[in-house]
């Protein structure tokens, strides 16, 4: 049976999330972009690139940004939306193991949670040890990720929606069991012979000091910590994201 993220990644993907505003992503991406610090033109690896939202913000900005994703569907999406051709490169691959020489990029980018979905323990060390070996030495990286605390005091158990292009019924249903937060998404067609389908979604739920001490052992040295886009300082009871900055060390 393939893993949940080998199949929760296609074209419903795009209608359940159709919501997530490319506008809203780009003014994101030019707050978290100053955060790096990067000369005009720097090399960027945005790691679990999706649709391609963040990747092409960062690309209007004037850096030369490759998207990789391990959803052949998503790729698609983002190179449709890529007609103009901003984006340097968009590469079908697994963030366990990129496919890029040692120290070729000047930054990385990890957005959005796109971590934490393997269920074995080693495999999410590996891309942290993946996103060291790409960089530079003194390499910035960005990982933004949940705050694992906000979600467990603000976590939404139940929701549903209609989509209106499709008129698929969207019903979410999630929890936290055994440091993982699942969702559970059911598509219901409202007319036609179309099927309905059923996706889950699983995330670890990794507090601060899982990433302090895999950062501390890939030789990534942590330098900062966000609690949201704005740039306020993380609290871990209050602050809804969890974005780390920091570097390769040397």
């Amino acid at each position: 049976m393939a893993n949940w993220y080998e199949r929760s990644f296609g074209s419903d993907y795009m209608v359940v999330y159709r919501h997530r505003n490319w506008e809203q992503a780009a003014r994101e991406v030019e707050t978290m972009a100053g955060w790096l610090e990067l000369a005009p033109g720097a090399s960027v690896l945005d790691i679990g690139c999706g649709m391609g939202r963040h990747a092409l913000a960062l690309a209007q900005l004037g850096y030369k940004v490759t998207g990789i994703d391990l959803s052949e569907s998503l790729l698609q999406k983002a190179r449709e939306c890529n007609e103009q051709g901003h984006i340097h490169s968009l590469i079908q691959g697994d963030m366990r193991e990129l496919p890029f020489e040692d120290g070729s990029f000047d930054a990385t980018v990890n957005l959005f949670t796109s971590f934490g979905y393997f269920e074995m323990e080693a495999d999410n060390h590996r891309v942290i040890r993946e996103i060291r070996r790409v960089l530079k030495p003194r390499g910035a990286f960005l990982i933004d990720f949940m705050n694992p605390s906000y979600v467990a005091a603000n976590l939404v158990p139940h929701s549903e929606r209609t989509d209106e292009l499709t008129r698929l019924h969207i019903r979410e249903q999630r929890a936290i069991a055994d440091g993982w937060v699942v969702k559970q998404i059911h598509i219901t067609p409202q007319e036609g012979t179309e099927a309905s389908r059923n996706y889950v979604e699983r995330v670890r739920l990794f507090p601060l000091p899982w990433f302090e001490q895999a950062l501390r052992e890939a030789g990534l040295e942590l330098e900062h910590r966000y609690g949201d886009y704005e740039g306020r300082p993380y609290e871990e009871k209050s602050s809804p994201r969890m974005i780390l900055k920091g570097r390769a060390l040397s």
